[in-house]
């Protein structure tokens, strides 16, 4: 798939310059596709067009924006299958995982914005005063490549329901959904500048998208790295920034837990999407009691998972999403090597019989401490690290002691007291006794996992504005 064009103003344009990337295959490592760079030209472009759509898109009724938004739903279920395959090929999840999870949450995402809209206050009265809630304007949406669709979904839904315009610069590394995306909402005749997409990297259009003196809002996914940049570069304007950015989520298992069924869904969390997930449960904290019975549990469920072609029957695991990712992992499971982490299976080099592809070996570490390179930095790729706690006061501070605050698991032999544990964890969710995300709760992080919120009510939040008009309601 070649796309060396942008969605600019309702057209697919030519770009400004002629530069070029090949989006690499990760099962592969064989280019599959080729996307144009854009550059500050392109950036400004696309500002233009949503930033004139935004005072006819703004005023358009809550009717108009749920039949645009039931419209766009029908495409993407008509596209299901081509957006799955395309993120398999350009990032390397199983094929089963791309249709069941990683598309299905893009639809997910405007079903539960459609459902806000339908229901939400937009105006309400405080005494004499009318409050009323407005689209803040254009929005710079940046997302990754871990979970593509499911991430431009979350932004562009609540932008659309909450009568925003919009810039959209997904990863240059996993494009080829968000290309199918725009032709979705083509297709679904989103107005004429309302939604705009640019290819490129970070320095050649995250930059100037992000300090464009008519940008409103920047959202974006990303590395906490990235997300410190992007703050910085949207200060000058005092713009608004909500940022979902990494994590090292414990996941407490308590002492009287079914110890087989938490430390088996605790491992397959983990390595779900070969690891790369910001909210994955990568320090498993388990009672120094039954800290050798817990990694006897992971070291067999580890090592049941199957690592192969993600178009392969009965795998589990692809490959991760390029060679930079991949070199990172390995430095970072010979570091905790190096730092005497009891290394249970997996460790450096591919799996045996895949020498071609990005392929990762499940790897779990034990007997770890919290202060080990493995402990303190997000990995993003299938390693876990097993830490022994003393008693619950110290696996909440160890749970606690880390830079980021995005997830929390905690299972215990019954919601209640799960639950009480997860009143003291200093995270945006906590996950219980194995539930999965809702898309009706808010997604994000405390610390250095990120500001804001997306999903449901409050990510529909995100993208408005409050105004007060004093004496409207006297």
């Amino acid at each position: 798939m070649d796309i060396l064009k942008f969605y600019i103003n309702g057209q697919w344009v030519e770009p400004n310059g002629r530069d070029t990337l090949a989006v690499i295959n990760p099962a592969t490592e064989q280019a599959c596709g080729r996307i144009a760079l854009g550059n500050t030209a392109d950036v400004n472009a696309a500002v233009a067009a949503a930033k004139a759509a935004f005072p006819a898109f703004s005023q358009t009724s809550r009717e108009q924006r749920i039949e645009l938004l039931e419209k766009i739903l029908a495409g993407l279920a008509a596209r299901q299958e081509d957006m799955a395959k395309a993120i398999t090929e350009e990032m390397g999840a199983p094929a089963w995982l791309s249709k069941m999870a990683q598309s299905a949450m893009g639809m997910a995402h405007f079903n539960e914005a459609l459902a806000l809209l339908k229901d939400f206050e937009f105006e309400t009265n405080r005494g004499s005063t009318r409050l009323r809630k407005e689209p803040i304007g254009v929005c710079a949406l940046i997302t990754p490549w871990n979970w593509p669709l499911n991430q431009i979904a979350c932004k562009v839904a609540p932008a659309l329901a909450a009568g925003c315009t919009m810039v959209l610069k997904p990863s240059e590394i996993a494009p080829f959904d968000a290309a199918i995306f725009a032709e979705v909402l083509h297709e679904a005749g989103v107005p004429a500048g309302v939604f705009n997409l640019i290819n490129g990297d970070g320095p050649g259009v995250g930059a100037p998208l992000s300090c464009h003196a008519d940008v409103e809002m920047v959202s974006f996914t990303g590395s906490t790295r990235a997300g410190r940049l992007i703050s910085k570069a949207a200060a000058d304007d005092i713009k608004r920034v909500s940022l979902e950015l990494g994590g090292k989520s414990a996941n407490i298992i308590l002492a009287n837990a079914d110890l087989a069924k938490a430390v088996g869904k605790g491992v397959q969390s983990m390595m779900l999407n070969s690891g790369q997930s910001c909210n994955a449960p990568s320090r498993m904290l388990v009672p120094a009691a039954k800290h050798e019975e817990a990694v006897a549990i992971a070291k067999q469920t580890a090592e049941a998972l199957v690592v192969n072609d993600p178009n392969a029957e009965g795998v589990y695991l692809g490959p991760v999403s390029s060679d930079v990712q991949y070199n990172k992992i390995q430095g970072l499971i010979q570091t905790g090597i190096d730092e005497g982490a009891q290394l249970v299976v997996g460790g450096t080099g591919k799996p045996e019989g895949l020498e071609q592809g990005y392929y990762v070996k499940p790897t779990v570490f034990a007997g770890a401490n919290n202060q080990m390179t493995i402990a303190r930095e997000e990995i993003f790729g299938p390693v876990l690290t097993m830490i022994p706690y003393d008693n619950l006061e110290q696996a909440i501070e160890i749970a606690n002691d880390t830079p980021y605050g995005l997830s929390g698991y905690v299972y215990g032999e019954t919601l209640e007291e799960a639950a009480e544990v997860a009143a003291q964890l200093r995270t945006g969710n906590v996950h219980l006794n194995g539930s999965g995300a809702d898309t009706k709760g808010p997604f994000g992080g405390y610390k250095q996992s990120g500001n804001g919120r997306e999903w449901g009510e409050y990510g529909l939040e995100e993208f408005l504005e409050v105004k007060a008009v004093f004496g409207a309601n006297a």
